[in-house]
């Protein structure tokens, strides 16, 4: 993968080439708003919709993307667009089947996304393709959300009705067969944070209607989907009265901001949509680690006061305070924290962090 190439000019210019027999027209020209309508995206040929080649759609035809410039925040963007969870790793799309066919066009290359950019189509990118054959096509992995198992009903997909997809039907989950350690399970598996409470819903607006899956689901709490939890019959008579409702806190995403590069800054995650900061109560050298590994940034480096200071203060909410890890965490969703919003600091304690890498590592 060539990480450097020319990048496109972005939402606003873009490079277009027509021609034939070797030679380009090449034309500049400045993009409204209202001049064509966003791409689409999709991931072709992974074991689900969150996995595969990646492929965008131009005037009603699906074309692959070149893997020159692709990287970890262009993953994180498209994982966000298709409503994925949490991004996983980049890997070449040679790798799914069955392969782009020979007349398949590489539409884009050159795609320099922020990470903040809810859409592929908001990032810089050049339509301008050459030298990009398939065999560089991008693909891209994001968290399976497990077509099998959904919150539904919620105000958002880490929210809502336990579901599960039984004999090509949605039934909704007895909470007589439930407990925490189950929605432990369920909130990893969907790509959301911590489950913070489970309980018996409904009011009728957001009761089930269809049938009720009678199953003891036993899970530890540590296990990687549910499928790996023993279930055996169980012995109820359930009704709607008796769904199951989860509650999971948003799934955690991660940057460094005010530095120079990525892997350096200050540290602010995502929830409700806003980036805001941490406060730097019980931060240390363990939590360091969490962010720089869950980043793909190396180890932490000792950062100076004047160092510190130079990324603060941050602006917008603090969303988290009292931040415990171990250091063996793979994601700071793993680590103990207070509520979301929950703190007692100002902008002057925002945590800062600086990596020993300065671009994050991206697995091919």
């Amino acid at each position: 993968m060539d990480a450097e190439g020319t990048k496109g000019m972005g939402a606003y210019g873009k490079i277009s080439s027509l021609g034939h027999t070797g030679q380009t027209i090449s034309t500049i020209f400045v993009e409204s708003c209202l001049s064509e309508p966003p791409s689409k995206v999709r991931l072709v040929g992974g074991a689900h919709r969150c996995e595969g080649r990646v492929e965008v759609e131009r005037n009603g035809h699906w074309g692959t993307v070149c893997d020159d410039g692709w990287d970890w925040n262009d993953l994180v963007v498209v994982c966000r667009e298709l409503n994925c969870g949490a991004a996983k790793r980049t890997q070449s799309g040679v790798s799914y089947r069955p392969p782009a066919p020979e007349d398949q066009k590489v539409l884009i290359q050159d795609v320099n996304c922020s990470g903040m950019e809810d859409t592929l189509s908001e990032c810089e990118q050049n339509e301008d393709v050459y030298n990009c054959p398939h065999l560089e096509d991008a693909g891209a992995r994001c968290v399976n959300p497990d077509s099998d198992w959904r919150l539904a009903d919620g105000p958002g997909r880490c929210q809502g009705r336990v579901e599960v997809l039984h004999q090509e039907q949605w039934s909704t989950v007895c909470k007589a067969g439930w407990n925490l350690q189950a929605a432990k399970v369920l909130c990893r598996q969907l790509g959301c944070g911590r489950a913070l409470l489970t309980h018996r819903c409904c009011n009728k607006m957001t009761q089930g209607k269809g049938p009720i899956w009678i199953r003891q689901v036993s899970c530890s709490g540590q296990e990687a989907n549910l499928q790996d939890c023993p279930l055996r019959p169980l012995e109820n008579n359930c009704t709607h009265d008796e769904d199951t409702w989860v509650e999971c806190e948003d799934p955690f995403e991660l940057r460094l901001v005010g530095g120079d590069n990525p892997c350096a800054g200050r540290l602010e995650v995502l929830h409700k949509g806003a980036w805001g900061s941490v406060c730097d109560d019980s931060w240390g050298e363990e939590e360091d680690q969490v962010v720089c590994k869950q980043l793909g940034c190396g180890k932490p480096l000792s950062l100076s006061f004047k160092a510190r200071k130079s990324y603060r203060p941050g602006a917008g909410p603090i969303w988290l305070d009292d931040v415990v890890c171990s250091g063996k965490e793979k994601s700071l969703e793993s680590c103990q924290h207070r509520l979301w919003g929950r703190h007692d600091c100002t902008h002057k304690e925002d945590v800062a962090v600086m990596c020993s890498e300065s671009t994050p590592e991206v697995d091919v």
